[in-house]
């Protein structure tokens, strides 16, 4: 073989696949996934469980399931909304707005954050209480059409929301389950065992 075709190689090689990646070069900018594929992922990656519901009785089944899975029939949950104390009145759960020893704390939220998989919360959801405050164990309601890219564009959100009157206590969840050593990044969050209920309302 010839010291051009070393350095150079053949010609006649066989080219490889088009490869899509490649041909974008190393400084272009990322090809985004839709914004509730990043979620989705981002959230599993923080630890979350997540399930989906495509109607109010897919809901109804998944909390069903949450219940008979942690044994918490029967037992006292810390709910400060009375629109989801309505929703869930039939389930054999025990309401309670100040026993922050309950089995879980159900609640909404204002946005779900795809960028880093964390859910924005505020005095709406958890009054002034401070996370580390509440049950360890989360069951919280969302819609799809509360999906967001970057916490900027949530807080973007709340403001046009609530103009007049802007909540306050505004806060992510985004640590979904207890870590052993906790690095700078993570110190002084709250970590919280969350199962997220996603309702298709788009």
């Amino acid at each position: 073989m010839s010291l051009f075709k070393k350095i150079f190689g053949s010609k006649s090689k066989p080219q490889q696949e088009d490869n899509p990646a490649e041909e974008r070069g190393k400084y272009m900018p990322q090809i985004q996934l839709p914004i509730d594929e990043r979620f989705t992922i981002n959230f599993r990656k923080n630890g979350g469980k997540f399930l989906y519901c495509d109607s109010f009785t897919d809901v109804y089944d998944s909390l069903e399931n949450i219940l008979l899975e942690n044994n918490w029939e029967e037992k006292e949950v810390l709910c400060f909304d009375e629109e989801l104390q309505e929703h869930f009145d039939n389930f054999d759960m025990k309401f309670s707005r100040v026993n922050m020893n309950a089995s879980f704390f159900l609640s909404s939220c204002e946005y779900l954050i795809a960028d880093n998989g964390a859910i924005l919360v505020c005095s709406n959801q958890v009054k002034e209480k401070k996370l580390n405050d509440l049950p360890d164990n989360f069951v919280i309601l969302a819609k799809t059409s509360q999906l967001v890219t970057t916490i900027g564009e949530g807080l973007r959100g709340i403001k046009n929301k609530y103009r007049s009157n802007i909540p306050t206590n505004i806060t992510t969840i985004k640590h979904f389950q207890v870590q052993e050593e906790k690095d700078f990044l993570s110190y002084g969050s709250s970590s919280k065992n969350l199962y997220l209920l996603l309702l298709e309302d788009l």
